[in-house]
C-alpha cells in the first residue's frame, strides 16, 4: 500500500491525473504542475561571423560553436571555369593529388599520421568555380592544422610518381562514370557545356580523356601560381576562437612563401593570368560523342548492370533555362522555386521531408497507376523512371534544369512531360504549396547548418563571394518572405531565356530543340506536331 501511495503522490505532483481524469490538455499548452523548462539560447557573439583581412589580401574569417572539435579550411577562388588557358582538367588533378607530399611532409601517409594526432580527418572538393581543402580536428591542435593546410595549399612536391599515380586514378574513375547505371555526374557536365557552349561555366569539371597526358608538374604549379594567390583565397574556421585562427594563418600563409615563389623555374615561362571572363549563358544542345554505328544512339546503355540483376535501358533528358547568380536578388525565389519543383526517383524510400507533395511527384512521378474512368490515359506516366529539378547557382550566372529519364521509345513523351511542367510554373501557385515549399527549405537550411563542416563552407564561399557573411535567421527571413508574385516573376524571367538540353542513351525520339523551344512558349506547353519525311529525319 505505501508504494501505491508513493506512485499516487508522484502522479499529483506532475500532473498526470488531471491528464487521466480531467480534460486533455493539447499539445501546444504546457502540462498543469509541470516546471517550466528554461532554454539555453546562444550568445549574439556565438552566432557572429568575425572576418580579418590580412596585409597582403588573404581573409580570416571564424565562427565559435560549442564543442571540442573545429573545422578549418582554405577555400579558394579556382575551378574548372578557369581553365580556358589551360588543358581541361587541371582541378580534376590538384583534388586528387591535395593532401600528398609537401615541403614538410614526405608523402600523403605522413600527412594523416600528423592528422591523426589530432583526432582529424581531411578532404578537399573541387567544384566549378571553388577549390575547398579543409580538416576537421580536436579544437587544441589548431595551431597543426593549420601548419599543414598551408604546407598542402601552398607548398605541396607534386613528385613524378604522384602525378603518374593521379593520372591512373582519374583513368579509373573515368571508366567507372562510364560504367555506371547512373549517369547524373556525366548528364550535369553535358548540361553545363550546352548552357555556356563549352566556355567558362561550361567547361568540363572532369579531365577529358585526351588532357591526361598533357597536365604535368609544370602546367600544375603554373596555373597554382596565378590563382592559388592571396587576393582568391579565405582561410575560415569553425569552433576556433578568431584571434588564435589570424596569428596561425599569419604565421602559416603569409610569412613563410609559397613553393613556387622560392623556386620560379617550377612555373613554365608564358604568362598566363587568371581567366576573367564573365560566364556567358547561350543554350544549346549537348549529346556524348556518338559511336560510328549509329549516330541516333550517343551512349550505349543497353547493358550497365553491375550484377545479375538487369537494370533497364533508360534515356536521359535535361532541359534547362538560365536562372541567376547567387548574388541575384532573386536567387532566394529560384530556390524556393526549386524546391516547390522537387522529384526524385519512382523507386526510391519515401519519408519526412522526401517532397511527397512537390509538383514533380504530384503530377509526374506518383502518376503511376490510375484508375481509368478518373484519369485518362494521356496522363498517365508509368514509364516514367526519375524526375528531378536542380538549380546551380555561380558568382555571374546559374542555370534550372529538370532531369528525366524513361525507357528510350518513351523520350518523345518524357521531353513533353517535362516541357509542360516548365510551362506550368507560369502558372497559378497555391498558398499551400508555397508555404510548403518555404517550409522545407527553412528546415533543409537549418539542418545543413547544424553540421561543422557545412557550416564552414558556407563560411568560406560566402565570404570569397561578398567579403562578409549572412546568417541563417536572414535567409529564414528572406525566405519567408517570398510570395506568388515572386515565383511567376522568376519563372517569366526564366521562360524568356534561350533552351539548354542534353541528351544521353538511345536518343532517336529526341525532338528537335526548336520544337522544345516551341513548346515553352505555348501556354500548355505542348510540343509541335511530330513531322514525317520521305527521307528521314
Amino acid at each position: 500500500m505505501g508504494a501505491v501511495s508513493m506512485v499516487e503522490g508522484v502522479k499529483n505532483v506532475m500532473g498526470w491525473r488531471a491528464l487521466s481524469t480531467g480534460d486533455r490538455v493539447p499539445l501546444s499548452q504546457p502540462l498543469p504542475g509541470v516546471p517550466q523548462p528554461v532554454y539555453a539560447v546562444p550568445s549574439a557573439q556565438d552566432q557572429a561571423t568575425e572576418v580579418t583581412t590580412l596585409a597582403n589580401g588573404l581573409r580570416v574569417a571564424s565562427q565559435n560553436k560549442f564543442g571540442q572539435f573545429c573545422t578549418v579550411g582554405v577555400v579558394i577562388d579556382s575551378g574548372s571555369r578557369y581553365e580556358a588557358p589551360y588543358p581541361s582538367g587541371i582541378s580534376h588533378f590538384l583534388e586528387k593529388l591535395a593532401f600528398g607530399s609537401t615541403r614538410e611532409f614526405k608523402d600523403r601517409d605522413a600527412v594523416l599520421q600528423e592528422l591523426e594526432k589530432q583526432g582529424g580527418i581531411c578532404d578537399c572538393q573541387g567544384s566549378r568555380d571553388t577549390m575547398i581543402y579543409a580538416a576537421s580536428a580536436d579544437a587544441r591542435g589548431l595551431a597543426p592544422v593549420v601548419r599543414l593546410l598551408a604546407d598542402v595549399v601552398l607548398r605541396p612536391l607534386f613528385r613524378d610518381d604522384e602525378v603518374e599515380k593521379t593520372r591512373q586514378a582519374i583513368q579509373f574513375e573515368l571508366d567507372d562514370i562510364d560504367c555506371k547505371p547512373d549517369q547524373e555526374q556525366l548528364l550535369f557536365e553535358m548540361i553545363h557545356a550546352a548552357a555556356y557552349a563549352h566556355n567558362t561555366l561550361g567547361l568540363p569539371k572532369l579531365c577529358p580523356r585526351e588532357n591526361l597526358s598533357a597536365i604535368g608538374r609544370q602546367v600544375l604549379y603554373t596555373y597554382l601560381s596565378h590563382h592559388f594567390t592571396p587576393s582568391r583565397m579565405v582561410v575560415a574556421g569553425v569552433g576556433v576562437e578568431h584571434q588564435p585562427l589570424v596569428e596561425t594563418v599569419q604565421r602559416y600563409f603569409v610569412e613563410q612563401p609559397p613553393l613556387w615563389e622560392e623556386n620560379p623555374e617550377l612555373v613554365l615561362d608564358n604568362r598566363m593570368e587568371p581567366d576573367r571572363s564573365l560566364a556567358q549563358y547561350t543554350g544549346g544542345l549537348v549529346k556524348a560523342a556518338p559511336p560510328p554505328c549509329d549516330p541516333q544512339v550517343s551512349k550505349d546503355l543497353s547493358d550497365v548492370s553491375p550484377g545479375q540483376t538487369a537494370i533497364p535501358e533508360l534515356a536521359h533528358f535535361v532541359l534547362g533555362l538560365e536562372s541567376c547568380s547567387h548574388q541575384d536578388p532573386d536567387f532566394i525565389a529560384f530556390c524556393v522555386l526549386n524546391m516547390l519543383m522537387g522529384g526524385g526517383g519512382s523507386f526510391s524510400a519515401g519519408g519526412p521531408g522526401k517532397g511527397m507533395y512537390t509538383r514533380l511527384y504530384t503530377n509526374v512521378l506518383n502518376r503511376q497507376v490510375s484508375l481509368l474512368w478518373l484519369e485518362p490515359l494521356g496522363h498517365m506516366y508509368h514509364w516514367m523512371y526519375n524526375a528531378t529539378a536542380y538549380n546551380h547557382a555561380y558568382g555571374d550566372s546559374g542555370i534550372f534544369c529538370i532531369h528525366a529519364s524513361a525507357d528510350p521509345s518513351q523520350l518523345r513523351d518524357v521531353v513533353n512531360v517535362i516541357v509542360r511542367e516548365f510551362a506550368a510554373m507560369a502558372g497559378r501557385v497555391s498558398d499551400m504549396e508555397l508555404e510548403r515549399a518555404k517550409t522545407q527549405l527553412q528546415s533543409m537550411l537549418l539542418m545543413n547548418l547544424e553540421a561543422r563542416p557545412v557550416m564552414f563552407e558556407d563560411i568560406g564561399r560566402q565570404v570569397l563571394a561578398s567579403g562578409h557573411r549572412r546568417d541563417a535567421d536572414y535567409y529564414i527571413a528572406q525566405i519567408g518572405q517570398i510570395g506568388a508574385a515572386d515565383i511567376e516573376r522568376v519563372v517569366q524571367r526564366m521562360l524568356g531565356t534561350r533552351a539548354s538540353v542534353a541528351a544521353l542513351g538511345n536518343i532517336r525520339g529526341l525532338p528537335p530543340v526548336e520544337d522544345i523551344e516551341a513548346g515553352l512558349l505555348s501556354k500548355d506547353g505542348a510540343l509541335p506536331p511530330r513531322r514525317f519525311s520521305l527521307f528521314g529525319q
